[in-house]
């Protein structure tokens, strides 16, 4: 925004670029972040959220399979 007044002008090319300075930090902030919490999983032994939720699905599809092998036995045992 250019106005007459070179005090406004520069007062808000500073905000400008602070704003865009205080953005450049929260991204690296977040990557630190993200990269710490990683390694702290990997080093203690923890499953991220797709991975739990990827065994959580395979459980339940066993599950669902032993019980239809169960009722497939059930059924063999009461015909013989």
């Amino acid at each position: 925004m250019q106005t007459k007044n070179p005090v406004l002008d520069g007062l808000a090319k500073a905000v400008s670029e602070a704003a865009g300075m205080a953005d450049g930090v929260r991204r690296e902030a977040e990557t630190v972040m993200h990269s710490q919490l990683q390694r702290f999983l990997a080093e203690n032994d923890l499953v991220t959220r797709e991975e739990f939720e990827a065994v959580q699905e395979m459980a339940a599809k066993a599950l669902d399979e032993l019980e239809t092998v169960k009722a497939e036995l059930a059924s063999l045992k009461s015909g013989a």
